[in-house]
């Protein structure tokens, strides 16, 4: 689903400007065997020194796992999320101790790391002609509470995954945010040899 928002400057492998993130969603529930397929996927993601930070907590749609993680959703989310096949909760281990240290180590690259694993999620989810859509917007507190997230544990993103569905079905001002959106130009991102972007 390419259009003309989703033109790249150069050249790429059209994976990339075909996945976007609705928020319409079928309500058919994802079974285990193709949720655990798309969570593979994201299990061979490169991490700093193979450690491997993320962590995924997942619910499938009809299930008080399911349920748990959309209660921790801010009420934007909640008006759609709940009709994903499945919610994932992405986290990642911050810390680790080191071998011939007593005292745990930072790992400095664990959000990094969790953020190549979602896009391998992503893309596998796409894949399999599903759609995947992130959100920052759900209460951390709350849902390292009721999932027993130690303190050594950052939360990223819930994900809800499933097949999309008709926008129709979207509170009218979800509606017309409901298609793929642009970028900014290669040009605004990138620089050679020192820091020259602007704000």
């Amino acid at each position: 689903m390419t259009t003309d928002v989703r033109q790249p400057d150069f050249r790429i492998d059209p994976q990339f400007t075909e996945r976007w993130s609705p928020r319409a969603f079928t309500g058919e529930a994802l079974d285990r065997g193709t949720l655990m397929t798309i969570l593979e996927a994201a299990r061979w993601a490169p991490s700093g020194s193979n450690l491997q930070p993320w962590r995924f907590i997942y619910g499938l749609r009809g299930t008080p796992a399911f349920e748990t993680l959309a209660s921790t959703l801010a009420e934007g989310n909640r008006a759609w999320a709940p009709q994903a096949g499945a919610l994932v909760l992405v986290l990642s281990r911050t810390q680790r101790v080191v071998p011939g240290k007593e005292q745990p180590q930072p790992i400095v690259s664990h959000a990094f790391d969790a953020g190549a694993a979602w896009m391998s999620l992503a893309l596998q989810a796409q894949a399999l002609g599903l759609h995947a859509h992130a959100m920052g917007g759900f209460d951390r507190a709350m849902a390292r509470e009721l999932l027993g997230i130690p303190n050594d544990h950052e939360l990223h993103a819930v994900v809800a995954l499933g097949r999309r569905g008709d926008a129709s079905q979207l509170p009218p001002s979800l509606q017309e945010r409901e298609r793929p959106n642009g970028r900014l130009p290669l040009s605004a991102l990138v620089a050679e040899g020192r820091f020259e972007f602007g704000s």
